[in-house]
């Protein structure tokens, strides 16, 4: 998607809701989005950005590819209060397909895998690895260098391997957060005007702000 066509996708971001995401260039480099996707009014994306189709970027998030790249593959959310950055001169940050980064989780120089659930408050750090199918758990500390094996579980500070996981849990946690935020970042699209209280009518004004 060329620089105009993005700047055409995020000006179609509702702004019923108070205002347009913070998107700004680095060094020239504007961030780019595939299809369908849904970037929340006060999230920030700077930079080397590049998202696939139907990724949602959610309130108060920040993406920061200034010092480095950020690279998101399709169906890609990054739910509330996340920050994905980089490190200077030495990693970016690369992320699959049908990933959940949880609320207020910190993703920074690493690779994470397809089919992957980053619980809420989670700090995978530079130079991580995470395979596929896999679930860092909620308040987990991955360290730098970690190789987080495909189909496991991680959990702790710092995270260690808890156990394998199962089917149900790629299809009944991992899949199913991924499909649902599809869902969600839908209801924000196009919204229709708010609908704001009466004023006047039956009863005064006392009686309206009490129902």
């Amino acid at each position: 998607m060329s620089e105009q066509e993005t700047a055409g996708s995020l000006n179609n971001s509702p702004s019923g809701y108070g205002g347009k995401p913070l998107i700004l260039p680095v060094k020239g480099v504007m961030p780019t989005m595939g299809n369908n996707c849904f970037v929340a009014p006060n999230a920030t994306i700077v930079g080397d950005v590049v998202m696939g189709d139907e990724c949602s970027v959610w309130f108060n998030t920040v993406l920061r590819g200034d010092v480095n790249f950020i690279r998101m593959g399709n169906r890609v959310n990054v739910q509330d209060g996340a920050i994905i950055h980089c490190t200077y001169q030495k990693t970016g940050t690369t992320i699959g397909n049908n990933v959940s980064i949880g609320h207020n989780s910190i993703v920074h120089g690493c690779v994470i895998d397809d089919n992957v659930l980053v619980g809420m408050g989670a700090i995978v750090m530079d130079n991580v690895h995470v395979g596929s199918n896999s679930i860092i758990a909620a308040g987990s500390v991955v360290l730098e260098n970690t190789k987080v094996e495909s189909g496991t579980i991680y959990a702790g500070v710092p995270a260690k391997k808890l156990k394998d996981i199962s089917q149900e849990l790629i299809h009944g946690e991992i899949n199913r957060i991924a499909e649902n935020y599809v869902m969600y970042s839908g209801w924000f699209k196009d919204p229709a005007p708010p609908i704001l209280p009466p004023v006047g009518g039956e009863g005064n004004g006392e009686d309206q702000i009490r129902r």
